[in-house]
């Protein structure tokens, strides 16, 4: 055997061997040539090299600007609802006897809106981070209603403000999916409708059956959202205006992962106008495989 060394500029980045037994050695032209072509494989593949460690070095610290800017927006938005709890059961506990009992339930609601809202700011945190982590635990089939009744329970304490409706098209209609991820979108969706809808706004959670996929709607007749929100809707951090995606205190995470979630999935998710006013969140899911087979 011969072998030859592929070098880079800096260091030896492969070797070659090539069998010559029972072959002439060759010759000083021969092995010049072969000198060349390798010293032109050795910077083809430094550059490769120095392309990747430059692209990782870039991925490594975008993960650090943003780890960053998420702990700047948590610890931001953490202050707001644990003052006005802390605030509220201060004077519940001091001025009790005083209050009337219009004031006192104004107290209670405010603890249990913001403790709500803490909870579910929690939620999405373990699962961004799960996914982040790639800890995404596998799928299963899933029976659409379950999924549906389960997410209804978990509503905003203003969905009784809310004309609130579920529809399906099939009771038995069933997806693969992880259930709790899912779970998590579907309450992330509804809830921003809550929000930005006033009381009494339509609000409907459909399933249809779509042959190769299901798909899941969050139809409001609120007030809409304006083209320029709808572009930026689903980037991480974005709270504009409407648009804002996590809640009042803006955050900007769930609907980002929302986007996360179903695109590990292998979904699609996207927003529309719906008529004749309000907005339509609609997201696929895989179906699962005996219902595909019944239908073929």
């Amino acid at each position: 055997w011969l072998f030859m060394a592929v070098r880079g500029t800096q260091s030896v980045m492969a070797v070659m061997g090539i069998p010559i037994a029972g072959y002439p050695l060759p010759d000083a032209f021969e092995k010049n040539l072969v000198v060349a072509i390798l010293g032109e494989c050795g910077l083809s593949m430094e550059r490769l090299r120095l392309q990747e460690e430059r692209n990782t070095a870039a991925l490594q610290a975008q993960k650090e600007h943003l780890q960053a800017h998420l702990l700047r927006a948590v610890s931001h938005d953490l202050r707001t609802p644990l003052t006005n709890i802390s605030g509220s059961a201060g004077m519940l506990m001091q001025c009790d006897s005083r209050l009337d009992e219009e004031e006192r339930q104004k107290l209670y609601e405010g603890i249990y809106d913001d403790s709500g809202w803490l909870v579910n700011l929690t939620e999405n945190l373990l699962a961004a981070t799960k996914i982040e982590n790639g800890r995404y635990t596998h799928m299963k089939p899933e029976l659409i209603e379950d999924i549906f009744q389960a997410a209804v329970e978990k509503l905003d304490r203003r969905a009784g403000e809310h004309q609130i409706t579920v529809s399906l098209e099939d009771p038995e209609l069933i997806a693969n999916m992880n259930a709790g991820f899912i779970l998590r979108v579907i309450v992330n969706i509804m809830n921003n409708a809550i929000q930005y809808t006033p009381a009494g706004s339509h609000i409907e959670l459909k399933a249809v059956n779509r042959k190769e996929h299901v798909e899941i709607s969050i139809t409001d007749d609120g007030p809409g959202i304006s083209q320029e929100e709808k572009n930026h809707l689903f980037d991480l951090f974005y709270t504009a205006g409407q648009g804002k995606a996590d809640s009042q205190r803006g955050l900007g995470l769930g609907l980002h992962l929302c986007r996360s979630i179903i695109e590990r999935h292998n979904g699609m998710i996207w927003v529309e106008d719906n008529e004749p006013q309000g907005t339509v969140f609609r997201f696929t899911l895989p179906l699962a495989g005996n219902l595909r087979r019944k239908q073929k």
